[in-house]
């Protein structure tokens, strides 16, 4: 019988509902939602499909116990009575990371110090060795987590972030991260069928998510993860569940474009979209916003617009969003739009009333991610889509 397993998935903020379901179509089942993350029961197969499979995951985590404490020095003895020797060697080279919420433990990596001493001395008491960390790439990466005086210690499967693709290897200034792309297209409901615009698209990556999304390419195609690594990694249920992917992928017949004044932001943008394995399917064209057109199409615009407070604090952004408001309304018409931004003030200058209006945030920034139905006139007898 299968070993089943919770599994726990973290995210953005905003973006739990969505991964949910996600989970549920991979097959994860008692699924519950948490803060900036999802939990769920799966077996090895769900938790390499996972990593494989889910688009706005940042980490997938397998805990391996909780407890309760009430200080740093019974922390270090709960995770020291942990049978480390069972889930690495001595000669196997380790990393941890901690998340503290509370008032008992306020330091994060004070916590991970501790908890990294607490494995160390196990090895140490037991082989007389010590096993080497390593932050970089580490054979095992561990998860401590803490909040309040509950501690959830977990391995973690993913290694790298998930929203590190693996296709950018160039950015331009203030990238967007691949799985808030990812998330913000799923939330804005596109249907791979109505043609996808990103008129302002710097290094390409809501183009490239969106074409990895109509050719059912699985965001997890372009890297490896730390699960294989682990002792018991199963290369050959990996293999075929790579096979299975890589057989679901389509070609898209539909319109996906990307546009960019910046003639450096476009080289890079096909440069990963070709890593991607998608520059075929998304069109590039360096072209100015405030001339950009519709073509006799209508479009479903997702957009990352320049905030001006974090590239350019000094910038006076209002006049740039009143011009879009204005582009967007006249130029495309019967489109719908969708746009997020940290620089609320300005965002409110766009001047067009949306439909939806979600928190999202960018890094540290938060942000609007606001959906405008593009129609000529009032909306006033206007049909809601």
């Amino acid at each position: 019988m299968t070993d089943i397993f919770r599994i726990t998935a973290k995210t953005y903020y905003g973006f739990e509902d969505i991964l949910m379901k996600e989970v549920e179509e991979l097959g994860g089942t008692n699924i519950k939602r948490l803060q900036r993350a999802v939990s769920y029961d799966g077996d090895q197969e769900i938790l390499y499909k996972s990593n494989l499979h889910l688009r706005t995951a940042l980490s997938i985590l397998k805990p391996i116990t909780t407890f309760k404490v009430k200080n740093v020095d019974q922390l270090y003895q709960q995770v020291k009575r942990i049978a480390w020797e069972n889930y690495f060697d001595v000669d196997d080279t380790f990393a941890i990371s901690a998340v503290t919420h509370g008032e008992l433990f306020t330091h994060s990596k004070y916590a991970a110090l501790k908890s990294k001493d607490a494995v160390v001395d196990r090895f140490k008491e037991k082989f007389n060795k010590r096993p080497d960390v390593n932050r970089e790439d580490p054979d095992i990466l561990i998860n401590i987590r803490i909040s309040e005086d509950y501690v959830t210690v977990s391995l973690d499967s993913s290694g790298q972030s998930l929203n590190i693709r693996g296709y950018r290897k160039e950015a331009t200034r203030a990238p967007l991260s691949e799985v808030l792309a990812a998330g913000m297209i799923i939330l804005s409901a596109w249907d791979k069928k109505k043609a996808f615009l990103d008129p302002m698209c710097g290094s390409g990556t809501i183009a490239i998510e969106a074409a990895l999304m109509a050719c059912r390419i699985a965001p997890g195609s372009f890297r490896n993860f730390q699960f294989e690594s682990w002792h018991d990694f199963d290369e050959e249920l990996w293999q075929k569940l790579r096979a299975e992917a890589e057989a679901q992928e389509i070609k898209h017949d539909g319109i996906i474009r990307a546009y960019d004044m910046d003639h450096r932001a476009l080289e890079i943008a096909e440069e990963n979209s070709i890593r991607a394995a998608v520059s075929k399917e998304i069109f590039f064209k360096q072209v100015v916003f405030k001339d950009a057109t519709k073509d006799n199409k209508t479009y479903h615009i997702v957009t990352n617009p320049p905030y001006g407070n974090r590239l350019n604090p000094e910038a006076d952004m209002d006049p740039f969003y009143d011009s879009m408001g204005t582009h967007l309304k006249h130029e495309f018409e019967g489109s719908d739009a969708w746009v997020i931004s940290g620089n609320l003030p300005s965002l409110k200058r766009i001047g067009l009333k949306p439909s939806t209006k979600i928190k999202l945030f960018n890094g540290p920034t938060e942000c609007r991610f606001n959906h405008y139905q593009l129609y000529r006139g009032s909306k006033k007898g206007v049909k809601p889509s």
